[in-house]
C-alpha cells in the first residue's frame, strides 16, 4: 500500500470538510494532520473548528512557497469557482504533484490543460459521503493509474468507491448516484404530502415518509441477496392496497420507471452540457 504524502485540499466547505473530518477520524487512511493543509479563503464553520482541534495549517490560497511540500492537491471547490482559483494554483504545483478533483463538470481534459499533464483522478461523490455513506465513482487519465489506491483511500471515508475507464461514464453516473439523492428527498416529500391529503396530521405524516424511506434503505442495505424488484414484490401482496398503489406507480405509459428513467437521461444530458462549457 503507497504511502500518501502530504496533502493540500483546496476547498472546505460541506464535501471538501466532510472529506477532511473523515480522514482525520478514520487512522487506516494514514494520514497525519500534520500533512494536511486547508486552501481556503473562508472555510466552513465545523471545518474551523477542525483547523483548531487538530491544529491544521491553513492558507487562504496555495502560494509557490508552500506547494514545494504538497504532494497531493484535493479540488473540493464549486466548478464555477475554478477558473478563479486556477491561476494561483496552477503556477504553484510541483510536476510531479498528483490532483483528486470531485468537482462536477470538469473533465479530466480541462484539468491537465489548466494544471499540466500529472497524475489526475476525477471522482463524482454524492451527498450521503457527508455521513460515510456515500459512493463516488472514479476515473483516472493514464498518469494517474499509480495513484488509484491512494485516491481510493481518501474517499473510502465518504462510502463505497468504484472506478471507471471511461470518462464517459461519469454522466450517467452524475445523473444516477450524483443526482440520486434528490430523487429519493423528493419521494419522502411527496409521500408526507399525500398523507396530509388523505387526513393525517402533517407532522405524522412526515414523520412516517421519512422513517420509511430510512427503514427502507435499511433493508435494502442488508438484503444482499436480493434485488429491489424481489424486495418490492415481497411486500405487494396480489390483490391488497400495495398493488392497488403499484399498478398507479407502473400504469399507462410507463408510469414511475418511465419517469424515472426520463430524469436520469435529462440529468445525464445536462451533465455532458456542463463538460462541454467547462471544455
Amino acid at each position: 500500500m503507497s504511502k500518501i504524502g502530504k496533502i493540500a485540499l483546496v476547498g472546505a466547505g460541506q464535501m471538501g470538510g466532510s472529506m477532511l473530518a473523515g480522514w482525520l477520524r478514520n487512522k487506516r487512511t494514514g494520514i497525519k494532520a500534520e500533512n494536511v493543509v486547508i486552501i481556503d479563503p473562508a472555510p466552513a464553520d465545523f471545518v474551523a473548528d477542525l483547523i483548531a482541534e487538530h491544529e491544521l495549517a491553513h492558507e487562504p490560497q496555495m502560494t509557490a512557497a508552500l506547494s514545494t511540500t504538497i504532494d497531493m492537491v484535493v479540488l473540493a471547490v464549486k466548478p464555477q469557482m475554478f477558473d478563479k482559483i486556477a491561476p494561483f494554483l496552477a503556477p504553484a504545483l510541483r510536476d510531479d504533484c498528483a490532483v483528486l478533483s470531485i468537482m462536477a463538470g470538469l473533465t479530466i481534459k480541462r484539468l491537465a490543460e489548466t494544471l499540466g499533464e500529472r497524475p489526475i483522478v476525477r471522482a463524482m461523490p454524492n451527498t450521503p459521503s457527508a455521513i460515510g455513506a456515500g459512493i463516488s465513482v472514479c476515473v483516472a487519465n493514464a498518469a494517474g493509474d499509480d495513484f488509484q489506491d491512494q485516491a481510493t483511500r481518501l474517499l473510502k471515508v465518504a462510502g463505497e468507491v468504484e472506478w471507471v475507464r471511461d470518462e464517459r461514464l461519469i454522466g450517467p453516473v452524475t445523473a444516477v448516484s450524483g443526482s440520486g439523492p434528490a430523487y429519493v428527498f423528493l419521494l419522502a416529500e411527496a409521500l408526507a404530502g399525500a398523507g396530509f391529503s388523505e387526513g393525517l396530521p402533517r407532522e405524522l405524516a412526515e414523520k412516517l415518509a421519512r422513517q420509511t424511506i430510512i427503514g427502507a434503505g435499511a433493508l435494502l442495505a442488508a438484503s444482499d441477496d436480493k434485488t429491489p424488484q424481489e424486495l418490492r414484490r415481497e411486500v405487494t401482496s396480489p390483490g391488497g392496497t400495495t398493488q392497488a398503489a403499484i399498478d398507479v406507480l407502473i400504469g399507462g405509459g410507463g408510469g414511475l420507471p418511465e419517469l424515472i428513467r426520463q430524469a436520469v437521461g435529462a440529468a445525464e444530458r445536462r451533465s455532458r452540457q456542463m463538460g462541454a462549457v467547462n471544455d
